[in-house]
């Protein structure tokens, strides 16, 4: 289910955040992408837009949150709590994706100062057409949620962790009961 947006404005909104990413990634001093490649760096390559992949999750929030220690790509250990799970349908058009219900845990660290709810996941596109590491969503509610509450979950502004473009980046690496078996071609690309 997608919540009723402007699907021109949703885009352009969408275009202007991938541009000033990709000028992030070509010219500041903390970008990933190591120096002595960004002269050549020409821009991340994204999925095409498709406002099929921002859907409303039902929120089931966790009262006594558990850790969850998350393996990272430099073989450490890092903790976090599974604070909500997210409950969502995906209804496309191409019948060769498929349909269904799924799940994401979406984790915060154990203080969280307000920061957005992680969520780390794995498609049937990760290691092909998206980083083998798995790809991340931060997402931003206005209060503490609740069971009940909804939450739009908009798949085109997953990331790719920095860890693939550089060593010097330790990322964890997405849990198995965020591992999705369907194919989430939105957001950011990496071949």
């Amino acid at each position: 289910m997608t919540d009723s947006i402007d699907v021109e404005e949703w885009r352009a909104e969408l275009e202007s955040k991938r541009a000033e990413k990709d000028d992030f990634f070509a010219e500041h001093p903390q970008s990933p992408v190591p120096p002595e490649d960004r002269e050549g760096f020409e821009g991340l390559d994204y999925f095409e837009p498709d406002p099929t992949y921002r859907v409303t999750a039902t929120v089931t929030a966790h009262d006594d949150p558990e850790v969850v220690l998350m393996d990272t790509t430099a073989g450490r250990e890092m903790r976090y709590l599974r604070a909500t799970t997210l409950e969502f349908e995906l209804r496309r058009e191409d019948e060769d994706l498929e349909d269904g219900s799924f799940e994401l845990a979406a984790y915060q660290l154990e203080s969280p100062n307000e920061e957005p709810y992680f969520v780390p996941f794995r498609d049937k596109t990760t290691g092909q057409q998206t980083y083998e590491g798995g790809r991340y969503m931060e997402l931003a509610a206005d209060r503490d949620l609740e069971t009940g509450d909804e939450l739009v979950v908009d798949f085109n502004l997953a990331y790719t962790p920095f860890c693939a473009y550089s060593e010097t980046f330790d990322c964890p690496l997405p849990p198995e009961e965020n591992w999705l078996e369907v194919t989430i071609p939105a957001g950011e690309r990496f071949e």
